[in-house]
């Protein structure tokens, strides 16, 4: 079994393997994931040393934790910290209603997503995680999901924000000063909508999808620094950018879910061939980037097969030569602000 560092989740007594897997792709995104491959999935990153795994309510309108549940319930509790998310319930679908289609197979069959960010519907909604789970404790609580990514309408937005600081916060709060939550964060995939977040309350983690990759640093120039002068740890979900930063670069690659425009493919094919002049895989140098800055705490990719977690887990023990770093910097292919070994 490899042995992955951890580290600290801010201010809080959790530690984290700085692996992690994210428990979208089990729920059925971007994919059908049989419960035996899900099981396999599992078990094969806690054999590759992971010990941090992250699911949501939303994944499969409950397919996730149902899953990621049933294959660490006989794990001992005390080697692994678990993560969760608030925003969504969900109610037995009625004769006539329409099916969402956000996940493959429409998630758990019958079930429909409502968004709730109120004081009694996070408490619900840990409620029925934990029942979904089969575990007593749950170790982070993420706010999931208010931004504008989701939201797509500004006004929108700032309702869910304020309904959610106003209400759902003081139920984490709740939570986590009686010792039943370990951690409270945030879970979005906007750095300037996760600032707002942090001057709003005090949390201790942000889970980031996709804005400080070796594609993107847009979290560099304010959040990651608020973040280190806070105390908040950063984990950072899509180190991939959902698959650009995968190998292999080609148009079509997909970036944020959708194919990539022009630009980013042939800047990701730029830095693919800086990596490939130092005999570096670019999904390894993408896996590890994150990590060299001091908040970042994880970087938890999801995985479709046991073979995808072989490959993770491979990736953060390879050697890369710090003159990598130097030249994506000197090729202004990297911000030259972002920490790197050099």
């Amino acid at each position: 079994m490899t042995t992955l560092k951890r580290r600290k989740v801010g201010r809080t007594k959790l530690e984290v393997t700085e692996l992690g897997l994210g428990g979208a792709p089990m729920g059925g995104f971007r994919a059908t994931i049989s419960e035996a491959e899900a099981m396999a999935i599992c078990d094969a990153a806690w054999d590759g040393g992971v010990r941090f795994f992250d699911t949501s309510p939303y994944y499969g309108y409950g397919r996730s934790e149902l899953r990621m549940g049933a294959a660490l319930r006989d794990r001992p509790r005390d080697e692994f910290v678990l993560s969760t998310k608030i925003g969504r319930l969900f109610h037995v679908m009625k004769p006539g209603e329409a099916k969402p289609a956000d996940f493959r197979d429409s998630g758990l069959p019958g079930f429909a997503p409502t968004f709730d960010y109120t004081y009694d519907g996070v408490m619900r909604s840990l409620e029925h995680s934990h029942l979904r789970l089969g575990l007593a404790r749950i170790d982070i609580a993420l706010i999931h999901d208010v931004d504008f990514w989701t939201t797509k309408d500004r006004a929108v937005l700032d309702e869910r924000f304020k309904t959610v600081m106003d209400s759902g916060y003081r139920a984490l709060d709740e939570l986590r000063k009686a010792g039943l939550i370990g951690a409270i964060g945030v879970g979005i995939n906007e750095a300037d909508t996760s600032l707002r977040f942090i001057a709003a309350g005090d949390f201790d983690c942000m889970l980031l999808a996709g804005r400080y990759t070796l594609l993107e640093q847009g979290g560099l120039a304010e959040f990651l620094p608020e973040c280190s002068k806070r105390g908040v740890s950063v984990i950072l979900g899509g180190p991939y950018n959902s698959g650009i930063l995968t190998g292999g670069v080609k148009p079509g690659a997909t970036h944020d879910y959708a194919p990539a425009p022009v630009p980013l493919i042939e800047k990701a094919r730029k830095i693919e061939a800086v990596c490939v002049r130092h005999g570096v895989e670019l999904g390894a140098a993408a896996l590890q980037f994150p990590l060299f800055h001091p908040a970042v705490c994880a970087v938890i990719p999801g995985a479709l097969s046991t073979e995808e977690v072989g490959q993770n887990v491979g990736r953060m023990s390879a050697k890369i030569p710090v003159e990598l770093w130097s030249e994506l910097k000197r090729e202004k292919l990297l911000d030259a602000a972002a920490p790197t070994p050099n």
